[in-house]
This record gives structure tokens, sequence and C-alpha cells, in this order.
């Protein structure tokens, strides 16, 4: 088969990486990939973005299968636009993809079927949004928007100074340009996030392995968001929230989209909050996170292929996907200045080869001559395996230093929440 993987970013390479473990594979191409991927399969310069580019690419090469990486080509359309051509290809329609892409339509969904979310409200103008500040009993709240802004278009509101600039510049200034055309204002909540992320044909669900992404910039999850700065699955819950989880958000949330004629095939990933009350959704999001992507597909030993091309012919019940008794951990190495104002460029230097055994996934990188230099704010992800969370988070711990380039920066405390959860559950 040949395979096309829409991205390039690290959660590309994991896929490049993960796909080409496939005995069916025999060539994987990239759009429009990174370096770490041309170690893999061929990079082709097609940005994700151009949707006409990619269905005449996979097209001419005869593609058996594409993948798509990030949110933005499927909010686009990319889906369909494939399916009007008779092309395969893995993730959800335009008209599905709404429970990412628009925030307002996905707050609503859960509203009218029950799934469990803070309260909220949607505002168009900011005339509209200052009015409710006199009905803002309680700070810090959260004021979202509503489409697409990378990762960056949450904030959390600690007064009424804070939101009214907040609201201001989403909605007079337009610093979020289309993505800020509408805002939800919501409840701020408090308790342990989680990802969970399921493939479903719209009927049929398996579980991947669950994980615990780390937004914050600076260790103890302080500082600004991110796109993410580490994670590590699985996440450890017990068998009562994993219950609310299938029982209440999963199951309801899938059959809800097919109630409504939403034709839902791909990853469903669910972004909660483990609050007092129980399990609620931040967001849902219509593809694999970054970085959940490169700790969840190390744990996953069934053929890749086998399981996507199930979902997109609607035979997900035909097969069973099997993960390892192990702990995954991965950790970003970002630009010196990320997610704000940051030098590109640097030159990337390996003072020691890493472990056989460690991942390295290529996020933000490029060649310059025969340098390879730091091109983005995130720009490398290690990940260690092993049956014990603890070793694992020493050895990936131990390869960054290993790594060096001007001004790297990483979180120093990733995989912590996981052990002191381990740690009370012996206690009890």
């Amino acid at each position: 088969m040949k395979i096309l993987i829409v991205g390039g970013g690290g959660r590309e390479h994991a896929l490049a990486w993960k796909l080409s473990k496939s005995k069916k594979v025999k060539k994987i191409y990239a759009a429009p990939g990174n370096p770490g991927i041309a170690e893999i399969g061929v990079c082709v310069n097609i940005l994700a973005s151009d949707i006409k580019g990619l269905v005449r690419f996979a097209k001419e090469k005869k593609i058996d299968l594409t993948v798509v990486g990030p949110e933005v080509p499927l909010a686009l359309g990319i889906v369909d636009e494939f399916n009007r051509e008779g092309l395969k290809i893995f993730g959800p329609n335009k008209n599905a993809s709404r429970i990412e892409a628009d925030k307002a339509f996905a707050r609503d969904f859960m509203y009218r079927f029950g799934i469990p979310a803070p309260t909220f409200n949607i505002y168009e103008t900011a005339a509209e949004a200052l009015k409710y500040t006199k009905k803002i009993n309680k700070y810090p709240v959260v004021v979202k928007a509503a489409g697409l802004a990378g990762g960056k278009g949450a904030f959390i509101v600690n007064s009424r100074k804070d939101y009214e600039k907040t609201i201001d510049e989403i909605l007079v200034q337009h610093r979020l340009g289309e993505a800020g055309k509408r805002i939800v204002v919501e409840e701020f909540l408090t308790g342990q996030e989680m990802s969970v992320f399921v493939l479903t044909d719209g009927v049929t669900i398996v579980y991947l392995p669950s994980s615990q992404d780390h937004k914050r910039l600076y260790d103890r999850n302080r500082g600004p968001n991110t796109g993410g700065m580490g994670a590590y699955a699985p996440y450890p819950t017990n068998r009562r929230v994993a219950n609310i989880i299938e029982q209440v958000i999963i199951q309801p949330t899938v059959l809800s989209l097919r109630d409504q004629g939403i034709d839902y095939k791909g990853v469903l990933y669910a972004g909660l909050i483990i609050t007092s009350l129980g399990p609620k959704v931040l967001e849902f999001n219509c593809r694999l996170g970054d970085p959940e992507a490169q700790v969840i597909l190390p744990l996953i030993e069934s053929d890749l292929v086998e399981s996507f091309s199930a979902v997109v012919d609607g035979k997900l019940s035909d097969i069973e996907i099997k993960t390892k008794n192990h702990w995954a951990i991965c950790v970003v190495l970002a630009s010196g200045g990320y997610p704000f104002d940051y030098r590109v460029g640097e030159e990337i230097e390996f003072r020691e080869k890493l472990s056989a055994k460690t991942l390295l996934f290529h996020a933000g990188t490029k060649r310059e001559d025969s340098k390879l230099v730091t091109a983005s704010g995130r720009v490398l992800n290690l990940v260690v395996t092993h049956e014990n969370l603890k070793i694992a988070k020493q050895k990936v711990y131990k390869e960054i230093k290993k790594i060096h380039f001007k001004n790297m920066y990483y979180r120093k405390d990733i995989g912590n929440s996981g052990m002191k959860k381990m740690k009370r559950k012996r206690r009890r």
C-alpha cells in the first residue's frame, strides 16, 4: 500500500513511524512532512491546507490510504473532497469536524444531549459579552474563541479587568481573526485533566490508550497555555470513572452524532477534566492529539493500517486493537520564548547517540545545507516506553541531556502527576 500522511509535526512523524511498521505498507509520503519523516518516507512540498493539491497528488501517485494529522484540513473538507474523487481517507468529514472546529456548535450539542460539560454562554458582539460581567459571581472564567485558533484560543481570566481586556482583543481588535468571530464563555473547573481517544466508524467504538497532556509552559502547570509541552500514557483512572466516561460521555456522543445524521468516522478525542462531581468535557477534537499521539501510538501493538482501513470501510467491529502493558512518556523540547516570540534557525546538536529504544519525533525542524536547525516553537519530541513510569521518566530526561540547541527549553515534571496517582493507588 501507498500511504499519504497530511501534516508535518511531531504527531505526523509518530504516525509515519507507526504506519511504516505495517507489512502492508510499501511507501509513505507526507505533505509537507519534516526532516524526521524524510528518513522514513518521501516528503512533498504541499501544504496541509492545499486540499486541491493533495487530491491531485493522491490521484497521481495512486495513494491507497490518506491519513490526516491536523484539524485544519479536516475543517476545510479534505475528507469530502477525497471521497468525491473515490480516494480512501481516514478522518471525519467537514460536517462531523464541527465538533472541534466550532466550539459554539460543540457546546450546544453537549447541552442538547446531556453530555457533562461546564456551564457556558455564546456571544457574537463585545456589547453582549460585556453585559455578562454583571452575572459573573466568581472568577476565574474561561473565554474561548469559537473557531480554530491553533491551540491558542482559550484564556483563563482572573478578574473583571482581564475579562474586559480579553473581550476587546478578540471581538473588537479581532486578534484571532475568523476564529474569534464568536466566543464561548465558560465556567472554570478544577481537577485533573485527561485525554480520551477512541476510533469509531459511527457505530462501533474502540478505545485507544488514554493520556495526560501538559499544556502549560512551566512546571507545576503554571504559565501560559501552549500546544502541549509533553504527555504520558495511559492516564491512571479507576473503574468507576472509566465507566462514566464510557457510558455517559463517549457512547452518548457517538450515538447522538449518528442520530443527528452526522457521519462520524475517525478519531474522537475527548479532553476531560475529572471534577469532584465526575468527569466533564472541556473540548472534543476530531483527530489525535499532539503530543498525545506520540505516547499513544508506541503502546499500540496492532497494525494501524488495518485499524484505520476498518474505520473507513465501516468494519471496525471486525478488528481488535491490542496494546502493550507499558507506560510511555514524551517531553517536548521547545525554542526559548515559545509560545510567544522565539528565534528559529538555531543548530540542533546531538552530543551523544540516543539509546536505540528512545523514539525521536521531529516537530519543528528543517535542513539548512547539512545542518538540522530549529524551525518552530516546538522542535523535538523525545519518547521512552517502560513497564515502570518512574523509570520511563528517568530515562527520557537522561536522553534529553544528549541534545542541545540555543535557548532550548523543556518542562522537568512530565509524568509527575501520574506517579502521584499511582502512589495513592498503592496506599489504598
